[in-house]
Parts: structure tokens; C-alpha cells; sequence
């Protein structure tokens, strides 16, 4: 019986090519690892305060019951329920 002709998958990362599309359209060059600077601004804005602010906001009972949902979250995907 002859083998199926099989299609090369695609196992390349995208981010080359999207950082060369950022480059082509903006003219700023990143070096690698290097991160864009109004991004890394943009995420301190509600990052730092962001979690406190949220628990600011609930109740006790609220903070509980969203503890326990992420306890047994955890507990399920270990496989120890």
C-alpha cells in the first residue's frame, strides 16, 4: 500500500515575522529581548493596582468563595479530587 503524501506542518514561532512587520511599519528596531517601551507603560498603569483595587472592592464572602473556587480548581486538575 503507498505511504500518504504528507503536508510539511507549520512548527515556526510567528513572533519573528510579527516583530519584522513591526519593524516594516513603525521603523523601530527591537533588539532581541529588548521590549517596547509604551507597551511596558501601558501594563504598569493597571497592573500594580490592579489586584488590589479588585479586593478592595469584594466582600469578605466574596474573597472567600472565589478562594474556594480556585482551591478546587487546583485540586481537580492535580487529579487529587
Amino acid at each position: 500500500m503507498p505511504k500518504r503524501v504528507r503536508t510539511a506542518t507549520v512548527d515556526e514561532d510567528p513572533t519573528p515575522d510579527a516583530m519584522r512587520v513591526f519593524e516594516h511599519a513603525t521603523g523601530v528596531k527591537l533588539a532581541p529581548g529588548q521590549k517596547n517601551p509604551a507597551a511596558v507603560a501601558l501594563g504598569l498603569l493597571g497592573g500594580r493596582k490592579g489586584g488590589l483595587a479588585r479586593a478592595a472592592n469584594l466582600s469578605a464572602r466574596r474573597k472567600k468563595q472565589i478562594a474556594r473556587q480556585g482551591a478546587k480548581a487546583r485540586w481537580a486538575r492535580e487529579g487529587k479530587h
